[in-house]
């Protein structure tokens, strides 16, 4: 399974967390692409594992919108454990190439990310709710049992990833409904 972060390398993002269980993840059978640039301690903190699990994790520490748009593309999951977001662009993203979000419930992540329900089949990604490092990893590794184990589960969240709409058509249809039950 392989893991994408796409994203300026800073506190709010979440890396203190990432930092923190790095070496428990990355004896998983993952793999992980980092591409950003941002705060010197995160970008060696990349530099580091990528010498370190140098077959496991790819510190790109430079932004190329192309090469987003491989990583979006590439991964099965896309890590995002932000401290805050008022909207989020990256899970977005994630979710119209099918790569599965893993976030923390804040902000944006909450509002436009469905967590995974395994008995009704639903959701769009997975989500933990406090700013805990292993909190985040039990979910990560709750998407890897799924990746690994519930192949067809996973293909179907793709299918909803995918199918989920954003665009400012379906707003505007909102605010028309309302505007016309105002109304009477």
């Amino acid at each position: 399974m392989m893991i994408g972060i796409v994203s300026r390398l800073t506190d709010q993002k979440g890396f203190d967390l990432i930092a923190y269980i790095m070496d428990e993840l990355c004896h998983d059978a993952v793999q992980i692409v980092v591409l950003g640039t941002g705060e010197e301690q995160y970008e060696n903190m990349f530099r580091h594992f990528d010498w370190k699990y140098n077959n496991k994790v790819s510190a790109n520490i430079y932004y190329s919108e192309s090469m987003s748009h491989k990583i979006y593309a590439s991964c099965d999951a896309f890590l995002m454990p932000s401290l805050f977001e008022p909207c989020g662009l990256s899970q977005l993203m994630a979710l119209r190439y099918g790569t599965i979000p893993i976030v923390r419930e804040t902000g944006g992540l909450k509002d436009t990310v469905e967590p995974y329900n395994e008995y009704e089949s639903k959701g769009t990604g997975f989500s933990f709710v406090n700013y805990n490092a292993h909190e985040m990893l039990y979910t990560i590794r709750y998407a890897e049992k799924v990746y690994y184990d519930r192949k067809r589960e996973w293909n179907k969240m793709i299918d909803r990833a995918m199918a989920v709409d954003f665009s400012w058509q379906v707003s505007a249809n909102k605010y028309q409904e309302m505007y016309d039950w105002l109304i009477g």
